[in-house]
């Protein structure tokens, strides 16, 4: 209850929810005595992949003995998740204590909630300052409160692809001013480029960064990987090359987003791992609501013995991606979407091929989501398509046979309430 009230409070401090401006969270952070200048860190900017490549990290250097700090966003089932501290989820009173000295400090000046929570967290890091540090940056990139790093260790660039359109200039928005706004400010440390959806958009960063003197590393130039039999991937960079077991995340993608944190780590050449900690690691990864199985639960009852897969793909490149490992699997594919209102929704459809059924749900609790119904009429183009008003509506109405797959997707936030209801 009372970590509950000051966030509450912390989010009526801006009639906007976000306003892409640096200058009141580094006026904060001064106040604070600039925390965020004290931090080893790697940043992780792009729009899909970043949660993934996340936990490959954090994965390897758990098996390494090296205990971290990340901060991500946005949260699946609580707002803890955003904060951990010494590989540890901060727990509700400590949360409160940041959070309340930020409101002391911060005096009632405009403050966006999410600036808030970013300012709390380099704050949490004073008492870990030598710990490694883990920064997701994410929406536009240049104007993310956690883009006020003087200097940092490397930045990842993940998957680039169009999101959050809504907050550029209507005729500049493009995916060559998707890709100026996450990496033109990156600092001049080390940038290592994941694999992208095509040849373009890699020339396009490189195009953005040329002017930037950091060590740069790219996708298929400087480090590579190539699937091998028997559940196993080779990877290889300068540094020589790994065989590696497949992890247990879903997707070919996922061995991209894992063969990008082996290549920060193998360039952060201070940062001692080896290559048993980087093949116990992979393995190890578990990232939520990222094709994760649900192999129990209330929800899951419902599928009887029945594959239930949920995932927060939420744009036209993780749909892409999500629908290159439906098409690995050979069975019949029911999907249940629920979807933000700012998002493309008939390009997100467009990837979806051979499937059952699709039932559009509405996000319980999400005044910005799109409603189901209208989403049904977004979709008026696909074969199949129905409503239903809620989660446990949707998926008692399909008729399932034994073998069959059921995959819930289209938001974080629809994941969030499948994950409480289950």
């Amino acid at each position: 209850m009372k970590l509950q009230k000051i966030v509450s409070r912390l989010q009526k401090l801006h009639p906007k929810e976000i306003d892409l401006s640096l200058d009141r969270i580094k006026t904060l952070c001064k106040k604070l005595g600039n925390p965020q200048d004290e931090i080893k860190c790697i940043q992780v900017c792009g729009t899909n992949g970043k949660g993934s490549t996340i936990s490959f990290l954090r994965s390897i250097l758990k098996e390494a003995n090296i205990k971290c700090n990340i901060y991500t966003s946005p949260h699946v089932k609580s707002i803890n998740e955003r904060f951990v501290y010494n590989d540890k989820m901060i727990s509700d009173d400590a949360l409160s204590d940041l959070l309340n000295q930020i409101e002391e400090t911060n005096n009632g000046q405009p403050l966006t909630y999410f600036e808030a929570l970013t300012a709390a967290f380099f704050l949490g890091c004073k008492k870990y300052k030598e710990k490694l540090v883990i920064a997701e940056f994410g929406l536009l990139g240049r104007g993310d409160a956690v883009n006020i790093l003087k200097k940092n260790l490397c930045n990842i660039v993940t998957s680039c692809s169009e999101d959050h359109l809504d907050w550029l200039p209507k005729n500049e928005r493009t995916i060559e001013r998707i890709i100026f706004e996450k990496t033109s400010s990156l600092l001049n440390s080390n940038i290592v480029v994941a694999k992208q959806n095509s040849n373009e958009i890699t020339e396009y960063i490189k195009k953005n960064i040329s002017n930037n003197d950091a060590n740069k590393y790219f996708f298929n130039e400087d480090y590579n990987f190539v699937l091998k039999e028997n559940n196993f991937f080779y990877y290889e960079d300068k540094y020589g090359g790994l065989k590696i077991p497949k992890p247990n995340l879903n997707g070919q993608f996922q061995l991209e987003n894992a063969s990008t944190a082996i290549a920060t780590l193998r360039i952060l050449e201070d940062i001692k791992i080896n290559d048993k900690h980087i093949i116990d690691g992979i393995q190890k990864a578990s990232n939520i609501a990222r094709l994760e199985e649900i192999k129990s639960g209330k929800l899951r009852n419902l599928v009887k013995n029945n594959r239930l897969i949920l995932d927060s793909s939420h744009n036209p490149g993780g749909a892409k991606v999500l629908n290159e490992y439906l098409q690995t699997l050979d069975c019949n594919k029911h999907v249940i979407i629920g979807m933000m209102a700012n998002k493309d929704h008939e390009k997100y459809i467009s990837y979806f091929k051979n499937i059952s059924s699709i039932t559009t749900v509405d996000i319980p609790n999400q005044p910005n989501a799109i409603s189901g119904k209208k989403l049904k009429e977004k979709f008026k183009d696909v074969p199949n398509v129905r409503y239903q008003e809620s989660i446990e509506q949707a998926i008692k109405s399909i008729p399932l046979n034994n073998g069959d797959l059921l995959l819930i997707t289209g938001s974080l936030y629809l994941c969030s309430e499948v994950l409480n209801l289950n």
